[in-house]
């Protein structure tokens, strides 16, 4: 049987919009508020690997803190932006929905939100 997880953000609306996808499917999701309860940087990195790309290319880079932290520098190594978004996890991009099944984990961010449909399928 498959888990469903939703990095959440009640605030943004894309975020609503793939919760709202994931509940029109009859999917049930376990919502986690990463902004309250920022993950980990050993769970930001499996997430990484889970979604394909690299710590950088799950930061927001319109934020104020990745102006602030230089997070542009190309010479920052991943733990450091890895670092970064979990002292500050308004940089991470949302929402990222993680599917697991056993010992097998996929990912996919939700922008645009149909992006989940491959996931639940």
């Amino acid at each position: 049987m498959s888990q469903y997880f939703i990095y959440h953000n009640p605030r943004c609306s894309k975020s609503r919009q793939t919760l709202a996808l994931l509940q029109e499917n009859q999917i049930e999701t376990e919502q986690i508020l990463y902004l309250e309860n920022p993950p980990t940087v050993d769970t930001l990195s499996d997430l990484c690997e889970a979604l394909g790309i690299t710590p950088s290319q799950l930061l927001r880079k319109g934020e104020t803190e990745y102006r602030e932290l230089s997070l542009g520098n190309e010479t920052l190594g991943d733990t450091e932006v890895l670092k970064a978004m979990q002292q500050h996890p308004r940089l991470i991009e949302r929402p990222i929905v993680v599917r697991r099944d056993g010992k097998k984990v996929r990912a996919v961010l939700g922008r645009p939100p149909e992006n989940v449909i491959d996931l639940i399928k």
